[in-house]
């Protein structure tokens, strides 16, 4: 089974697979998808859902974990990020791609045990649950990678 996490974004969009063996991981990775090359909203929003076709294709997940939206006080913000987040989900739906969707609070329990976790803390256990080799710089990489983890422990104890 391949799980894939998606932190959408309107500027970086992390995504992070896990290759799961009966209840064992036996793969894991993650990157971001940059979209600043994009000039404008509309361009940004292509190259997201062009690149995510192109990863959807190529890893074939059996299910997709997509971080769900949160209040956020800038209103431009959210919804930008909901015009993102509305193109990963059609990608999805036009593969045929479950959908399970978990807040940043219950990622952060279920990857650190506090849903008031920082950044910095979600980076530090998902390296130590998975021991990444090619670690990458962005936190959205691994803020994917814990919704990919999170999805993984429920379904492991369910």
């Amino acid at each position: 089974m391949i799980i894939i996490g998606i932190d959408p974004g309107s500027r970086f969009c992390g995504y992070g697979l896990l290759e799961i063996e009966g209840r064992k991981i036996i793969a894991a990775g993650c990157d971001v998808i940059n979209v600043l090359k994009g000039k404008d909203l509309l361009e940004r929003l292509e190259l997201l859902y062009n690149a995510i076709n192109d990863i959807l294709k190529e890893c074939e997940p059996d299910i997709a974990v997509v971080e769900s939206i949160f209040y956020h006080k800038q209103i431009r913000s959210v919804f930008t990020l909901g015009q993102a987040r509305g193109v990963i989900l059609l990608a999805l739906a036009q593969k045929n791609i479950p959908l399970v969707e978990y807040s940043p609070r219950e990622v952060k329990k279920a990857v650190v045990g506090n849903g008031n976790a920082s950044k910095q803390q979600v980076r530090y256990m998902v390296n130590k649950i998975l021991n990444l080799h090619n670690k990458p710089v962005q936190d959205d990489a691994y803020d994917a990678l814990g919704l990919a983890l999170c999805h993984y422990n429920r379904i492991r104890f369910a």
